[in-house]
C-alpha cells in the first residue's frame, strides 16, 4: 500500500515543472502548485514581500510534496475515505480543489446516500463512502474515476479554451482524460473510437 507521501510524489511527477498558460485559470504553476495557492498560504520564497511567478519558479519538489500532504490531504481529511479511493480523490483535489469532494458527494447522492454536497469530508460523507465501498471498494473507485472524467468533459464542453487539456492536437485523449483513467480499471477506459465520438461536437 502506498503512503500519502508516495502518492504526493507521484502527483508532483505527473504535474511537471513550471508553466504559465494563459488558458489555465490557475495561472503560473509548478508541480501542480498554483500561484493562487502560494499566495493563499503566504509562500514568499524569494523574501521580497510579494508572492509572484518568481516564487512559483523557486518551489522545489520536496516543498510541493509537503504542501500537498498538509493542505490537500490532511486538511480536507481525505484519510476518512476508503483507502482504495484516497489516491484518486487526492489527485483530483490537487487538480480542482474541493470540487474533488463535491464530485464524490454527488456520486454518493446518485447511489442513494443522503449526503450534503458541500466539498467537505465529514462523518456523513465518510459513512456513505463506507457503505458504497462495501463489498466492492474498487467499484466505488472506478465510479469516482468515471465521474472525474465526466467532470473534465463538462468543463471542456462549456469552455472551449480548456479543450486542449482534454484532447491532444492529434485528436487523442488529453492530459485530463488520461489522468482520470489512471485510477479506473481498464475495462472502463474509453476506446479511441469512443473518445472521438464523445468529443466530435467540439469540431
Amino acid at each position: 500500500m502506498q503512503t500519502v507521501r508516495q502518492i504526493a510524489t507521484e502527483i508532483v511527477a505527473r504535474e511537471g515543472g513550471f508553466v504559465d498558460d494563459p488558458d489555465d485559470p490557475g495561472g503560473a504553476t509548478k508541480y501542480g502548485v498554483t500561484i493562487h495557492t502560494m499566495r493563499k498560504l503566504g509562500l514568499d520564497l524569494t523574501g521580497d514581500g510579494v508572492v509572484d511567478g518568481s516564487d512559483v519558479r523557486m518551489l522545489s519538489k520536496s516543498q510541493a510534496v509537503e504542501l500537498f500532504v498538509r493542505h490537500f490531504f490532511e486538511w480536507p481529511r481525505l484519510d476518512l475515505l476508503p483507502v482504495d479511493l484516497q489516491a484518486s480523490v487526492f489527485d483530483m483535489y490537487v487538480n480542482a480543489g474541493n470540487q474533488a469532494v463535491k464530485i464524490l458527494q454527488r456520486l454518493l447522492g446518485e447511489m442513494g446516500f443522503g449526503v450534503v454536497v458541500d466539498g467537505l469530508v465529514g462523518p456523513q460523507t465518510a459513512l456513505a463512502c463506507q457503505g458504497a465501498a462495501d463489498p466492492e471498494p474498487i467499484a466505488l473507485r472506478d465510479a469516482y474515476g468515471v465521474a472525474r472524467r465526466n467532470y473534465y468533459f463538462r468543463l471542456a464542453n462549456h469552455r472551449p479554451a480548456s479543450r486542449k487539456y482534454a484532447r491532444t492536437r492529434a485528436g487523442g485523449k488529453g492530459g485530463w482524460i488520461l489522468r482520470a483513467e489512471e485510477f479506473v480499471s481498464q475495462e472502463y477506459h474509453l476506446s479511441d473510437a469512443e473518445f472521438k465520438q464523445r468529443v466530435a461536437g467540439w469540431d
